[in-house]
């Protein structure tokens, strides 16, 4: 059982795998990543900021610490020129205390300002590569786009791709059912004219009913030209229906003078 759900596993994972190779675009892909990059470009950049913020508070710290420094310094000396030696030995003692949070702040500082120049360093170079990616991204893209075209007017020329395979497919479906058609129409027409078949309009007659009807015809428009003939002559003779012959025709003088009123 373990070893058919293994399979089974497998085979969805290969099917998976199929699937989504078929769905990616390597352009919509190299777009994310890109995405990715520059999310990454923008956070070092926040962090180069902070850095550079907390800096340059130190600085402000350090620059109000030395002030009061400076100022206890004075403080002490007026004291001791007053004679307040006690006075002149707390402003002092203050002042070493100062000092003290001055030169801490002051290690702080040249720590912040090493992580704010690597910081920098890195932003800059990860700056370039994110110039580099998309320009080459860019020119990715473009060569796949035009490979695509290009194998998609292949694929319609050489007629292998999908929609050119449904209207060949199509076509020849229209060429079988005409063909087919055709065939069926001749294969009527010729049991109609051979009999095999009725038409139910009574119009459609064989071969030899139609060489009948030919000959019959023939013969009554024969028979009718030997008629008028003979109505014109002066109807004396009539035509002879059997053998085909005709009739002597009239005699001259039994003719009517059409030139006479």
């Amino acid at each position: 059982m373990s070893g058919v759900m293994k399979r089974m596993g497998m085979i969805f994972r290969a099917k998976a795998n199929k699937a989504l190779d078929r769905a990616e675009d390597p352009r919509e892909t190299l777009d994310y990543s890109y995405q990715k990059q520059v999310e990454l470009l923008q956070k070092v950049r926040r962090g180069v900021a902070d850095v550079a913020t907390s800096r340059k508070r130190l600085e402000l710290q350090l620059t109000q610490l030395q002030g009061q420094s400076a100022k206890l310094e004075e403080q002490g000396r007026k004291a001791l020129a007053l004679g307040r030696e006690d006075l002149a030995r707390e402003a002092l003692t203050r002042r070493s205390a100062l000092q003290q949070q001055v030169s801490d702040l002051e290690t702080q500082h040249r720590t912040l300002q090493g992580e704010e120049e690597k910081l920098t360093l890195a932003s800059q170079r990860l700056q370039a590569k994110v110039d580099a990616f998309r320009t080459k991204k860019e020119t990715i893209k473009a060569t796949y786009t035009a490979a695509q075209a290009q194998t998609r007017i292949g694929e319609a020329f050489s007629g292998i791709s999908e929609e050119m395979g449904d209207v060949g497919m199509a076509i020849q479906r229209a060429e079988d059912k005409t063909a087919q058609l055709q065939a069926r129409a001749g294969a009527i027409d010729e049991l109609l004219a051979s009999g095999a078949l009725d038409d139910p309009t009574g119009m459609a007659k064989d071969d030899i009913t139609a060489e009948l009807d030919r000959l019959s015809s023939g013969s009554d428009v024969e028979l009718e030209l030997q008629r008028m003939k003979a109505e014109l002559s002066g109807g004396g003779a009539k035509p002879a229906i059997e053998g085909g012959a005709s009739s002597q025709s009239a005699q001259p003088q039994d003719r009517p003078d059409f030139h006479k009123r």
